[in-house]
C-alpha cells in the first residue's frame, strides 16, 4: 500500500492525523504533500496546535468534495 492510500484510510478510520502519527505509522515524512494531493478529492481542514514550544498541524477529514 502506498503512503497516500495509507494516510487516506487512516483519516477515514480516525478522523484526523498529525505528522508524527504519519511518521510512526507509515514512515511518511511529507504529510503536507500527501494532504495537498488528498485535498483534490477530500475536504480536509488544518488546525494548528502549540504544545511545549512546538507548533504542528492536525489534519481533519471533513468529507468528500462534491464533484458536480
Amino acid at each position: 500500500m502506498n503512503k497516500t492510500r495509507a494516510v487516506k484510510e487512516y483519516l477515514i478510520e480516525n478522523g484526523s492525523i498529525t505528522s508524527w502519527e504519519a511518521i510512526t505509522n507509515f514512515r511518511a515524512t511529507r504529510l503536507s504533500a500527501i494532504i495537498f494531493n488528498l485535498r483534490k478529492r477530500y475536504d480536509i481542514d488544518t488546525v494548528m496546535i502549540e504544545s511545549e514550544g512546538s507548533r504542528y498541524g492536525r489534519y481533519y477529514l471533513r468529507g468528500v468534495k462534491d464533484e458536480g
